[in-house]
């Protein structure tokens, strides 16, 4: 059996992007991890269904995989709260911790546009460090710089995302109201 293309890449996609998708559909249907699955599938079906956006000259695909599985993630919460509800207190604090999640979902994806702004220097640490999860050394080894460097772009960088992003506070997650 021949493995296309297309196959070779969207396993690379699925190896690659879909355990942080998972987890971040899985906040977004209130830990369902059927539904989260299902919407992974979905989501990686639309990038099979559409090779141009996995082939833009984007630094990731990830921003564009995140935006159509939370959009997914949306029209289904979408279609479920057009059917009645069947408990309705427990469904009442399920959906205000949905909202919550969904607005944490739009504050990251606001956060990695902001991100695109920032020099080629910064934003790769940034990638490294906050995007990947690599340690400091691991980032430091990766980029070929001092980890001294890495710390300081690091600094430098999420100082001129507070600039470009003026109304997210350190405490994004808390509710002021």
């Amino acid at each position: 059996m021949t493995v296309t293309t297309g196959e070779r890449e969207l396993a690379e996609l699925l190896r690659e992007h879909a355990g942080p998708l998972f987890a971040l559909l899985l906040r977004l249907s209130d830990g369902d991890r059927q539904r989260a699955e299902d919407l992974v599938q979905e989501t990686l079906v639309r990038a099979w269904q559409h090779p141009e956006a996995l082939h833009a000259d984007y630094d990731s695909v990830r921003p564009w995989l995140f935006t159509v599985g939370r959009r997914l993630a949306i029209d289904a919460r979408r279609a479920r709260q057009a059917r009645p509800a069947e408990v309705q207190g427990e469904v009442l604090e399920s959906a205000r911790i949905c909202a919550d999640h969904a607005e944490r979902a739009a504050a990251m994806l606001d956060v990695r546009e902001a991100v695109k702004t920032l020099t080629p220097e910064h934003r790769d640490v940034l990638l490294q460090v906050y995007f990947r999860g690599a340690s400091v050394a691991e980032a430091a080894q990766a980029l070929g710089i001092p980890p001294g460097t890495v710390k300081s772009r690091a600094y430098y960088a999420l100082r001129a995302l507070r600039r470009v992003l003026p109304g997210y506070a350190p405490d994004q997650g808390r509710n002021h109201g």
